[in-house]
């Protein structure tokens, strides 16, 4: 028999992995983007873009991690 709570866990393992895509595809893009070679004021702008969507991707991985928890602790 399913518990209640194993869609949550499920759902937050889902969201986690999400984000740890989005984290992976920053320290993808910021190796192509050191391996350019760009110069100093093109490398800061594309750095900077990253690290916004850096932030984004970590919060949905620990929003997705705070799924799992609420769901084992609530099942």
């Amino acid at each position: 028999m399913e518990e209640p709570m194993d869609g949550l866990i499920w759902t937050g393992a889902a969201v986690s992995l999400l984000g740890m895509a989005g984290l992976i595809y920053c320290i993808v893009s910021a190796a192509r983007a050191k391996r350019a070679g760009l110069d100093d004021d093109a490398m800061r702008a594309r750095l900077k873009k990253l690290v916004a969507l850096n932030m984004a991707a970590l919060l949905v991985s620990a929003l997705g991690l705070m799924l799992v928890i609420v769901g084992i602790m609530l099942g």
